[in-house]
């Protein structure tokens, strides 16, 4: 086309016939070079955003990858230059170069240079063009670790395809939190507690005081003398002060074990989980969930925020015991999900009212700790109920969502997942 263009101007500059042929063709040379200098200019402009639209998604994977453990930073650079490798034909015109990349500990980001071909439409109007154009961008990333309480209703109520949802939805949260992350050295950490009447405490049992009819509500420290009761199972109700009143402590049970109510008839079968980063083990227990029994949810509540306490290190495991409230490398967070109204209590009185009561008291107490709080309405009919959960729930942030209400059961996953997407974003800022 240039060749044209030349072939025309040539021409008109041949042509004798008088000085209007010349100026015809001095007035098409300023106009194509207009016309060509503009479009080499919009060619540039288009490129330049496409490559910095292309470094940002790098750099932001990138550094979404260095949060979650899935790239080590030693392999920071080849993952941002695979990323832009894998964008070439998105009409660049020309191999994108990822010329620096810079990792700030201290600042927790990463910062990228990268160039491309200038893409030039007219050569011969090209001017000063530089031979290729580049773009800085920047994305943060996050070492904090996190723990995460899931309390989850399996009672009654969540028969069917209800507890099936829930399976899905719950694995898949799982799933999302803990792939790629160095087994070794995890950064998520996951405990689990099924609820409905009460809580099956599992390895934690011999923190519960089994109460005896006629005997005292207000359970002993582990370490006091009291009568030792055969258990019937490894279940908890509340934490009692004095009869009827609930303890809305988190103190470890040195201080005071957990009470099994005398009035107790229903254990779930799926015990509670410390924190753990063993994925199939989290899997194999959902998936182990029978549904039975009412809902006393502030009492699944009660153990989800023991599981994050550090008040609670000393009767769990190393890999288990979660760390201080203040450390600013930790992120706490709770999942709250149920599919009906809290409707059964041991104290106050002993039902909706008390269990509603106590729920939204132990939620207030977890966020004065610095546990943020998410809660899930699945198929919820009850206004109660909703007024619940979204008491329960933490305040909103930004664009950051904190309740949830699941019609269906691609809802509850959906819901499953923002959630763990959003709880990485959080952590990022903290």
């Amino acid at each position: 086309m240039s060749t044209t263009i030349s072939s025309t101007i040539r021409r008109f500059a041949d042509d004798r016939s008088g000085n209007f042929a010349l100026a015809t063709a001095s007035a098409i040379v300023v106009v194509l070079m207009a016309v060509g200098t503009a479009l080499n200019v919009g060619a540039m402009v288009s490129a330049k955003s496409r490559i910095r639209n292309a470094l940002d998604a790098a750099l932001t994977s990138t550094a979404r990858d260095l949060t979650t453990g899935k790239v080590a930073e030693k392999d920071a650079r080849a993952a941002v230059e695979r990323f832009l490798s894998a964008n070439q034909g998105n009409g660049f015109g020309g191999d994108i170069r990822l010329d620096t990349l810079t990792v700030d500990r201290t600042a927790k980001t990463l910062t990228g240079n990268a160039t491309v071909q200038t893409p030039i439409v007219f050569p011969m109007f090209s001017g000063v063009a530089p031979d290729r154009l580049g773009v800085e961008s920047a994305a943060a990333y996050s070492d904090t670790k996190i723990e995460v309480s899931m309390v989850l209703d399996v009672t009654g109520s969540m028969k069917g395809t209800k507890i099936a949802d829930l399976r899905t939805a719950a694995k898949n949260a799982v799933g999302l939190f803990l792939d790629g992350q160095d087994p070794k050295d995890p950064r998520v950490r996951i405990a689990l507690v099924p609820y409905a009447t009460a809580v099956n405490t599992g390895s934690l049992a011999n923190t519960v005081y089994i109460e005896t009819k006629g005997g005292s509500d207000v359970p002993p420290g582990l370490s006091d003398p009291r009568l030792v009761v055969a258990a019937p199972d490894n279940c908890a109700t509340e934490r009692k002060v004095k009869s009827g009143v609930m303890d809305f402590s988190d103190n470890g049970p040195e201080t005071a074990m957990v009470n099994r109510d005398d009035r107790l008839g229903f254990c779930p079968s799926a015990a509670l989980m410390p924190l753990t980063a063993d994925k199939k083990a989290l899997a194999g227990r959902i998936d182990s969930f029978i549904v039975n029994g009412a809902t006393a949810g502030h009492i699944g509540i009660q153990w989800g925020r023991y599981l994050l306490s550090p008040k609670w290190k000393d009767v769990l495991p190393t890999s288990a015991r979660p760390a201080g409230y203040k450390d600013k490398a930790i992120a706490k967070y709770a999942i709250i999900m149920t599919d009906g109204e809290f409707n059964t209590a041991f104290v106050g009185d002993k039902g909706a009212g008390a269990s509603s009561g106590s729920a939204v008291t132990l939620c207030d107490a977890m966020q004065d700790d610095g546990v943020e709080v998410f809660t899930i309405g699945f198929m919820l009919t009850e206004a109660n109920a909703k007024a619940t959960m979204k008491a329960c729930a933490s305040a909103d942030t930004g664009r950051v969502r904190h309740h949830y209400e699941a019609a269906d059961g691609a809802a509850l996953d959906a819901a499953f997942k923002e959630i763990a997407a959003n709880i990485e974003k959080l952590a990022i800022t903290k």
